[in-house]
């Protein structure tokens, strides 16, 4: 499976950006999806989460009521909705795949990784 990730940029804090996964070699419907980030100088850390199979979905204290992760099986692709960006936001996403559905995904359990697309939020 290989993940891109694109839709990153540069915006003020307050606004929207939408990040996009396109997964090519497998259909990724019955895998838990996930994107990811990481700021300069700290450890990767999970943002939200999609159990594709079970149509379930998680996030981070952090992201709550700000970011949403959906799925479009016809185009294999998963997105993430970022509204109300903050400056603490700034980082590397990654969007991530991991074939097991019976948990939530954890960086200790990623399978496929995407490279990631930078976010840059100014205040």
């Amino acid at each position: 499976v290989q993940l891109q990730a694109s839709g990153g940029g540069l915006m003020q804090a307050g606004g929207s950006l939408r990040l996009s996964c396109a997964a090519s070699g497998r259909t990724v419907s019955n895998y838990n999806l996930g994107w990811f980030r990481q700021a300069p100088g700290k450890e990767r850390e999970f943002v939200a989460g999609l159990n594709w199979r079970i149509g379930a979905t998680y996030y981070a204290d952090s992201v709550k009521g700000r970011f949403t992760i959906s799925g479009d099986n016809a185009k294999n692709t998963v997105y993430l909705q970022m509204n109300s960006l903050k400056p603490e936001d700034t980082a590397v996403y990654y969007c991530a795949a991991d074939t097991s559905t019976l948990r939530r995904i954890d960086t200790s359990y990623v399978d496929y990784w995407g490279k990631g697309t930078q976010v840059t939020v100014s205040s």
